[in-house]
């Protein structure tokens, strides 16, 4: 099995999530923020989501505040957010840190997997992680990678 699917994290409404809950599928973990430029991928997220979930696809989402204090709200404020501007049907989970000393696990685990251009740490909101149905991080994209341009390297997973 897998490293990832050691890795729990908390939902955006408290429940402990087990990474394990998703063996098998192809997946797209995301660290997101509400009012950044690159908000409007939370569209193009969702439309992965939708189209390729019966294929064995999730998007996980981990609202950060780390970079420009772009995700200030609590849980509650993120979610609305979410379903109010986007209709996010995939996994959002707790707000949390994806660089320091403070980062979740799963994030320190993916950035050893795929270190970016500049070194491992996360430069900003909506950095991607790509990972295989054997839990492999296969894939990491810039913020500036637009979700629906990462559709022929998932499908080809899938």
């Amino acid at each position: 099995m897998s490293v990832i699917y050691e890795f729990s994290a908390n939902s955006l409404a408290g429940d402990l999530v087990p990474i394990r809950r998703f063996e098998g599928q192809v997946l797209l973990i995301v660290n997101t923020a509400s009012a950044c430029g690159f908000t409007p991928q939370y569209k193009g997220l969702q439309e992965l989501h939708h189209k390729l979930s019966p294929h064995g696809f999730a998007v996980l989402g981990f609202p950060c505040n780390q970079f420009g204090a772009q995700e200030p709200g609590d849980a509650q404020q993120i979610s609305q957010f979410c379903e109010n501007n986007y209709a996010i049907t995939f996994p959002m989970f707790a707000k949390i840190d994806v660089n320091g000393s403070q980062a979740h696990p799963l994030f320190e685990y993916l950035k050893r997997e795929k270190s970016g251009l500049l070194g491992s740490s996360i430069k900003w909101n909506f950095t991607k992680f790509l990972v295989d149905r054997g839990g492999k991080v296969v894939g990491r994209y810039a913020p500036t990678v637009r979700p629906e341009n990462l559709t022929r390297e998932i499908e080809a997973l899938l």
